[in-house]
Parts: C-alpha cells; sequence; structure tokens
C-alpha cells in the first residue's frame, strides 16, 4: 500500500525544477524515478498555480492539491525509518556524528538515499524546535560543580600501585572563580566534604548548588524532576541552600563548570604529569599551588581575572557559612520494638523512644555524635551515639511506668521493697538473689512473693516467710503454698523447731533467742 504524500518530497522536486534540473537529475537526487518526477511537474502545470507560490503553500492546502500520489520508495523508505530507529539511540553518545551513520547506511542498503535527503528525513521524523540562549549567571547564585573524567594517581610506597583518585571541580559561573580537590572516590562522604571544603574556599555560600547528576547526589535522575539524596539535602539545610541538579541529556546547563574542566586539564593536570605522589594530601597541596595562578590569570575580553571577579561583584553577594560544620549522617529504618527501642542497624544499637511510639515505624538519623530517631518527619527522640555494639541507651521518661520501674531493678530495689512488709520477707529475698548466679534471674521470682501482700497482707506473708526460713524451702510456690492453707496462722512445733533451728540463715536483725519459747 502506498504511504501518503511526503510534502518534503514535494517542495524538494519543485525546489530542484526551478533551479533548472531536469527531471532525470531530479530523480537521481531525491531517489525517485524519473516517470514519477514526469508526473508531478505535469499535476503542478495543471494546477495553474506559479510553482513559487506552491512553495509558499502551507502543509494543508498541498495536501489537499495532491492526495492520491507519493513520491516515497515504500521498501527503500521503511529501511531508513528502521535505521534512524536504532540511530536514535545513539545521538547522545560522545563523538556521534551525521555523517559517520550516513556512510553506515549507505553501506548496508542497495539504494541509499543522498545525504541531503537523509539529513531532511531525519529532521523531518524527530522534527525539535532548539532555541539556543546565553545564560546570565547572577552574583552569588550558584555552585556548580563536576568531577574530572580523567584521573590523578597516588603511588603506594610499598608496593608501587597506582591508585587512581577523582579530581572535583567548582565554578562560581559568574566569576568563574574555580576550586579544585582531589578524593579518593566520588562517593556521599568524598563528594559532601569537597563541597563543604569549596564552600569554606569561596568564604560564603550561593543560593544553590548545581550538581550533575551523580549516583552520590541523584536517587533518581529525571530531566525535569530528579530525586535529590538525603544526605544531600540535609548538607544544603545546614548551608542554607539548594541543590539544583542539571538535566540529564543537557549539558548547556552546565557549560561552564564542563569547560572549567578542560582548563584544569590544561593548567593543573600538565604541570603534574610528571610527578609522583605518594598521599592524596600531597596532590591537594600541589593543587592549591597551581590554582593560584590559574584564578589570577587575566581573561583576554575582561581583563580582569578570576579572584578580581570574585572579589568585586561575586564574594558580596554570598551568603555567610554556618557557625558549625556539617556532620555527615546515615539514615535507617527500624520498627519501635515492644520494649520502646528502636533497633540502629548501622552501629548495632538500641535506642529509646517515647513508649506511646511502639509498634510504629520510624526513621534513624545517624551522625558522628548523634542519633536522632524521627516519626513522620518529626523528631521524637535524641541521644548521644554509642559505637559499642548491642547496648541499650535509655531515656528514662520515655518508658511507661511499668517498664520505667523494671529499669530501677536491683538487689538494693527488691530489699528495700521488701524490708517493707517484714524481716522474714527481706531475708527469703536477699537469700533468693544472693543465691542465683546472675541477680537478673532472680528478680521476677522475688517480685511474685512480694506481691503475695496483695492479697494475704503484709504481715501474712512475713509469718509465711519465716516458716519457709525454717523449713529452707525458699520458693516462691512454697511460701504461696502455706499462705494458701494458712499455714501461716499455725504455731510451728517445738520439737521440729529444735531440728530445723540449725538451718536458719543467719541475719543480724534475726534475735538470739527464740520467740516462740
Amino acid at each position: 500500500m502506498a504511504k501518503k504524500l511526503d510534502l518534503m518530497d514535494l517542495k524538494q522536486i519543485i525546489t530542484l525544477h526551478l533551479n533548472g534540473c531536469s527531471n532525470r537529475e531530479i530523480g537521481n537526487t531525491l531517489g525517485v524515478s524519473r516517470n514519477t518526477v514526469n508526473q508531478y511537474i505535469t499535476q503542478f502545470k495543471s494546477t495553474e498555480i506559479p510553482l513559487n507560490e506552491l512553495l509558499e503553500l502551507e502543509e494543508g492546502d498541498l495536501r489537499e492539491l495532491f492526495t492520491q500520489r507519493t513520491t516515497i520508495d515504500n521498501y527503500r523508505f521503511d529501511e531508513l525509518m528502521q535505521y534512524f530507529e536504532g540511530m536514535k539511540k545513539e545521538t547522545y553518545r560522545v563523538g556521534f556524528t551525521f555523517l559517520y551513520h550516513y556512510k553506515t547506511y549507505s553501506a548496508s542498503v542497495s539504494k541509499p538515499y543522498s545525504y541531503t535527503q537523509f539529513m531532511e528525513h531525519y529532521n523531518r521524523r524527530y522534527q525539535k524546535v532548539k532555541g539556543s540562549m546565553k545564560l546570565e549567571h547572577k552574583a552569588g547564585n550558584e555552585l556548580m560543580i563536576d568531577y574530572a573524567g580523567k584521573k590523578l594517581y597516588v603511588t603506594d610506597k610499598d608496593t608501587g600501585e597506582m591508585i587512581p583518585v577523582e579530581i572535583f571541580v567548582g565554578i562560581l559561573p559568574c566569576s568563574q572563580y574555580t576550586y579544585v580537590e582531589a578524593s579518593y572516590s566520588q562517593q556521599r562522604a568524598d563528594l559532601l566534604t569537597s563541597i563543604a571544603n569549596a564552600l569554606q574556599y569561596y568564604g560564603g555560600v550561593p543560593r544553590a548548588i548545581v550538581s550533575d547528576n551523580l549516583k552520590a547526589a541523584v536517587t533518581r535522575a529525571s530531566k525535569f524532576e530528579p530525586q535529590i539524596n538525603k544526605s544531600l539535602k540535609d548538607f544544603a539545610q545546614h548551608y542554607n541552600c539548594v541543590i539544583n541538579p542539571t538535566r540529564t541529556y543537557s549539558p548547556q546547563d552546565k557549560a561552564l563548570v564542563e569547560h572549567a574542566v578542560n582548563l584544569v586539564y590544561q593548567r593543573i593536570y600538565y604541570p603534574l604529569r610528571e610527578m609522583v605522589f605518594f598521599s592524596i594530601e600531597d596532590i591537594n597541596t600541589r593543587i592549591k599551588l597551581l590554582l593560584k595562578p590559574y584564578n589570577d590569570l587575566l581573561f583576554q575580553r575582561k581583563e580582569a581575572s578570576r579572584l578580581e571577579l570574585f572579589q568585586s561583584i561575586e564574594r558580596s553577594e554570598l551568603k555567610a557559612l554556618p557557625s558549625t560544620p556539617y556532620e555527615l549522617k546515615d539514615y535507617t529504618r527500624a520498627k519501635v520494638q515492644k520494649m520502646g527501642y528502636a533497633y540502629c542497624s548501622i552501629d548495632k544499637n538500641y535506642y529509646s523512644v517515647p513508649y506511646r511510639f511502639i509498634g510504629q515505624f520510624t526513621q534513624l538519623s545517624v551522625s558522628n555524635s548523634l542519633v536522632e530517631v524521627y516519626h513522620n518527619h518529626t523528631r521524637i527522640a535524641t541521644h548521644s551515639r554509642n559505637k559499642t555494639a548491642g547496648n541499650y541507651i535509655t531515656v528514662k521518661e520515655h518508658l511507661c511506668s511499668a517498664h520505667q520501674a523494671y529499669s530501677s531493678w536491683s538487689p538494693e530495689y527488691f530489699k528495700e521493697q521488701a524490708k517493707k512488709h517484714g524481716i522474714s520477707v527481706m531475708m527469703v529475698v536477699e537469700h533468693i538473689i544472693n543465691k542465683a548466679i546472675y541477680p537478673e534471674i532472680a528478680y521476677k521470682r522475688v517480685m511474685g512473693i512480694i506481691q503475695l501482700h496483695k492479697d494475704y497482707s503484709s504481715e501474712r506473708l512475713n509469718n509465711a516467710c519465716e516458716r519457709a526460713l525454717y523449713g529452707e524451702a525458699l520458693s516462691y510456690n512454697y511460701i504461696k503454698n502455706i499462705l494458701k492453707n494458712n499455714l501461716d496462722t499455725e504455731m510451728l512445733d517445738i520439737d521440729n523447731l529444735k531440728e530445723v533451728k540449725s538451718h536458719i540463715p543467719k541475719h543480724e536483725n534475726i534475735h538470739k533467742e527464740n520467740t516462740y519459747n
């Protein structure tokens, strides 16, 4: 089936005809048969509209005049369109040229279009109106950052291994005042450190930091609304500025920093080409020495240096640096456990939160010195960080009343509680705790004994404990059975008393004389 009329080819026929080309030449140029050109020239003349005026007609008017014919060889055109589909994916690669792909296309088909038609068909299929504008950069408005594509190297003294290092480049686009620094990686910690050092170098903070779509800066790239990672947002908040990643596939957004990188190759990399460095500090020391003349160099047209422009028009527009340096933070999520603690997987510790958040999901922000716990973006707890794993870090006020009492448990605590109900109760509690391998094992047992006073009174509990002491049966169940069977109200048998008296645990509060005699 013939395709609809290609109006672009139609106007090309008219243009070539007006330029004096023969029908055969037109056919060869456009890749159509001479008979097809003849038919269209005949149609043009039959409209009685001058050819110059046909060229000026809108597409809709031309379509109405020529709806039945096509100048397109369907198979040949389809070959071209299929090639364009593959070629389009390559247009953003470094070094792409249309001429290279035209030669590849020409070699792969039997009847290739001319290069002019190749480009006309491509531009028609991928119509894009591109504007070019001169970007005016306001003083103190932006800091553009990027990493150089080429590496410098640190040499290991022992092994001779050459370790590649990254080169961070920052530029204030208004004055083009440039900062350069070497770091071991482009990871988040190194990136934020380099930006902080750049701001310290400038002595102030711009309104925005324009970054490339670095993995350390952007969680999800997007041409219009990239997602910034939380650490970089927190960094920007600390410095009272914003992060503005460049659009993907839009190198014009950061043309100045790209140009700065190329200049860094010339003014810094090249002078260092013969040098060997054994530490990253050595590289940065040398970079600072070369950076000064780089920023002092006069612009040919502006008759001023980067430093002079910075000092005269840009430095005063920067905002003040914060009073404290930024602390890098890590983030993790945790569900608050039934005990009222959120587990921090970063340092493997447990941090308390107010008990009303038990069962809720929280986010932990972990810096070098602090752990902050957030629920629905509201901070609910702050702790000093403990880097030794396996600890429970507790703020007592976070716990419910029952848990607060639990956190106060100790041998002294239980002895004081038992003493309120009688000397014998205290002796039983003290004996149970002292005999336990770990005091904590006995806490629940003695708590159960003490709480028997609620059902039987303190007096009866003390009598029951006294009987248990003589019988050396110091357990919760034995004392409870004494109370349940009212054995605490019965007098101890004197003969039995003599037999078991020697087994009574010694204690300073027991009278030397037997009170039953």
